[in-house]
C-alpha cells in the first residue's frame, strides 16, 4: 500500500502482483473510462448510479461464503456478515444520493442494465477466482474514495452545492440537524475506504491459505 494522509481517512493504493492483480486493475480503469465519459464532473448522478452496482459484490460474496459455509460444514470466520454489511451500506449510499440528484429516464434504464449485466458476470467471476473477485471489489473502492474526494473538492471550490444533508443521511449516520452535502461526503469516502480496505485484506486471506 502507499498511503497519503487526507483530513479523515489514507488514500491508499494496492500496487498489482502477479496476472490477477493486473486483471483487475485493468477491468476497473477500464470501466472508470465510461462511468467519466458519461457522467463527466455530475457527481450526483454518479454516485446513484454506481452506487446500484457497488451494492452487489457484497451480496453476491456473502451469499456464496453462505452456501459454502453450508456445503463444508465449516464457519466463515465472519465474512457471510461483514460482506453482508458492506452491501447494505452501498445500498445506503443509493438511498442518500437519490435525494440530492434525482435520476433521469436515461439513467433508470442504465442502472436495470448495469445491475443486471453486473450481477450475472460478477456471480460467475466469485464463482471461478475469488480472490480476484475481492481484489477487483478493492481497486473499485480505490476509485469511489478518489471519486468523493473530487467531490468534496468541488463543494469547496464552490462547483457543486454543498446542499443541506438529505434526512435520510442525517438518521444514518447520526449527523447533526444542521449537515450539509460535504459532512455526507466525508461520511460515505470513509465507509468506501472501509470496503477498500476489507476487499484487498480478503483477497490476502485467500492468497495466503492457497500458498
Amino acid at each position: 500500500m502507499q498511503p497519503r494522509a487526507t483530513s479523515d481517512i489514507s488514500v491508499t493504493h494496492h500496487m498489482p502482483s502477479g496476472f490477477g492483480d493486473r486483471f483487475a486493475l485493468g477491468a476497473v480503469k477500464f470501466l472508470r473510462l465510461f462511468a467519466d465519459a458519461f457522467f463527466r464532473g455530475r457527481y450526483g448522478h454518479r454516485a446513484v448510479v454506481l452506487e446500484t452496482v457497488a451494492a452487489v459484490p457484497g451480496m453476491v460474496g456473502g451469499m456464496l461464503n453462505h452456501l459454502r459455509s453450508l456445503r463444508s460444514f465449516q464457519d466463515d470466520r465472519g465474512w457471510i456478515h461483514t460482506l453482508l454489511a458492506e452491501a447494505d451500506n452501498e445500498r445506503a449510499h443509493l438511498m442518500t444520493f437519490i435525494q440530492v440528484a434525482q435520476p433521469s429516464r436515461l439513467e433508470r434504464v442504465l442502472i436495470v442494465l448495469a445491475q443486471g449485466i453486473f450481477f450475472n458476470g460478477f456471480f460467475v467471476f466469485y464463482v471461478l477466482w475469488p480472490r480476484v473477485a475481492h481484489r477487483f471489489v478493492g481497486y473499485l473502492e480505490e476509485e469511489a474514495v478518489y471519486s468523493y474526494t473530487e467531490y468534496l473538492a468541488d463543494i469547496d471550490a464552490g462547483r457543486a452545492e454543498n446542499v443541506p444533508a438529505p434526512p435520510f443521511a442525517i438518521t444514518y449516520w447520526n449527523l447533526p440537524p444542521d449537515a450539509r452535502l460535504r459532512d455526507v461526503v466525508i461520511k460515505v469516502r470513509q465507509d468506501e475506504a472501509g470496503h477498500r480496505d476489507v476487499n484487498h485484506g480478503f483477497s490476502d486471506q485467500i492468497a495466503a491459505r492457497r500458498e
